[in-house]
């Protein structure tokens, strides 16, 4: 199978049986500290590792004294509240023994829906990774209602895994695999060692699994498996509560692995290029050579901006001689750009009265 420590950006989702003691509601401290030592050490070998958790809704309401299961919406949020503070610390306090910066993120599905708010994220986490923080994601709970909860962090991991082009994520459950039937009712039941397609037979043998404190089945990880994939990122299923749960699976414990056939960059330049654009930008000679050679388009090469399109918004790119060389994702909107194109990426915070982006387009949000 593949080895974890070959991967550039690896997502690891962590649900919540695994970090709260179901009886007592308490943080299994043994755990944790054991897998920041598996952190520790993939980030010594150069993988860039970034954590989406569970556990905010189980530690608060232990606290708080509220039951396990059956929690009004509202009991969700207060206990998210209360719980979301002692996670954070909790993984503070695992991973700094390591010399290891942490950082909170809290989403919820519209940031993924929304394409501002998308391009915010992406580039937030960008910046922490590049500054050799690991990220601790969870889903925003305290604000989340049942129309945007992503309903389990599978799907949330996977959306991470396709926002930072990540090229393996492992969600650490409580099942060492994907079955063809459910194994605590089915003795005959068979795991899968790899899974190259999901087929509609593969997803007729899903069923609907969790846990007391957790909402995931089988269902979502095979959702959570389609986006990651299809972004050009593997995906690991493995048994998560015995200690060092990294390391054990890179020693060959049992697991499912879901290959993908591109890898991220690849699936992201195709995305991109499938897009309608809204509007277009002409670029000088010099600008345009600078994109084949793998460089991001600066405000100064632009000559002349088109269309009505917003941050994030599709445009075409040309040539001085019209003919277009690709498509991007504009970090500024028309009208930003048309009052920046020509000048230095110095001079934008003066032409717009706020600090920006240097690039107008990023060279990873460009398909030429």
């Amino acid at each position: 199978m593949a080895s974890l420590t070959t991967a550039k950006r690896l997502v690891v989702k962590i649900g919540s049986a695994l970090l709260v003691d179901r009886t007592t509601g308490a943080l299994r401290t043994d755990w944790l500290a054991a897998l920041a030592r598996d952190v520790a050490w993939l980030e010594g070998r150069g993988v860039q590792v970034v954590l989406v958790s569970s556990g905010s809704i189980a530690l608060g309401r232990g606290v708080l004294g509220l039951p396990t299961t059956d929690l009004a919406l509202e009991q969700s949020q207060a206990a998210a509240a209360v719980g979301q503070i002692r996670l954070a610390r909790a993984y503070e306090e695992a991973l700094a023994p390591h010399g290891i910066t942490t950082a909170q993120v809290l989403m919820t599905l519209e940031d993924s829906r929304d394409r501002r708010r998308y391009l915010n994220s992406r580039a937030t986490l960008e910046q922490l990774i590049g500054l050799g923080v690991v990220p601790i994601v969870n889903e925003n709970d305290t604000i989340a209602t049942d129309e945007i909860r992503f309903g389990d962090n599978d799907r949330l991991a996977a959306q991470i895994a396709a926002t930072i082009g990540a090229d393996m994520l492992v969600l650490l459950s409580d099942v060492d695999g994907f079955y063809s039937a459910n194994p605590a009712v089915d003795p005959a039941a068979q795991r899968y060692q790899v899974i190259d397609r999901i087929t509609p037979d593969i997803e007729a043998q899903a069923g609907d699994a969790g846990s007391g404190l957790s909402k995931g089945g089988m269902k979502t990880k095979l959702m959570a498996a389609k986006t990651a994939t299809a972004a050009g990122c593997a995906m690991a299923i493995c048994q998560g509560a015995a200690l060092r749960p990294l390391k054990a699976l890179e020693n060959g414990a049992n697991a499912t692995w879901f290959t993908a056939t591109l890898d991220p960059q690849a699936a992201r330049k195709r995305w991109i290029a499938a897009m309608k654009p809204l509007g277009s930008v002409t670029l000088d000679a010099g600008a345009a050579q600078a994109l084949f050679n793998g460089n991001s388009l600066l405000p100064a090469g632009v000559h002349a901006v088109d269309g009505a399109f917003g941050r994030g918004d599709p445009v075409s790119i040309s040539g001085p001689d019209g003919r277009q060389l690709g498509l991007g994702l504009s970090r500024y909107t028309a009208d930003e750009a048309q009052k920046i194109k020509g000048h230095q990426s110095a001079e934008i915070e003066a032409l717009l009265g706020y600090p920006g982006r240097a690039a107008l387009i990023h060279r990873d949000d460009m398909a030429l």
